[in-house]
């Protein structure tokens, strides 16, 4: 599984208030869940990933960007 670079998602917490314990609340996993696909160690499931996007208010034409950006 290659790493991914989640800067985006992680600007978009900033921008809303959102400290990590709180968005890994929303997306319904616990903290250290979050921290491991924060650090491409656990995939996002399809579920989480929608919940986010929800709560983030994110369109669904930009999932790309916050959560399938790779690192190269």
């Amino acid at each position: 599984m290659g790493r991914y670079n989640y800067s985006k998602l992680l600007g978009r917490l900033t921008e809303l208030g959102i400290d990590r314990e709180k968005f890994a609340d929303i997306i319904g996993i616990k903290r250290t869940s979050l921290y491991k696909r924060l650090n491409s160690e656990l995939q996002f499931k399809q579920e989480e990933i929608n919940k986010a996007m929800l709560a983030l208010d994110i369109p669904q034409i930009d999932v790309w960007e916050y959560f399938f950006n790779k690192n190269v």
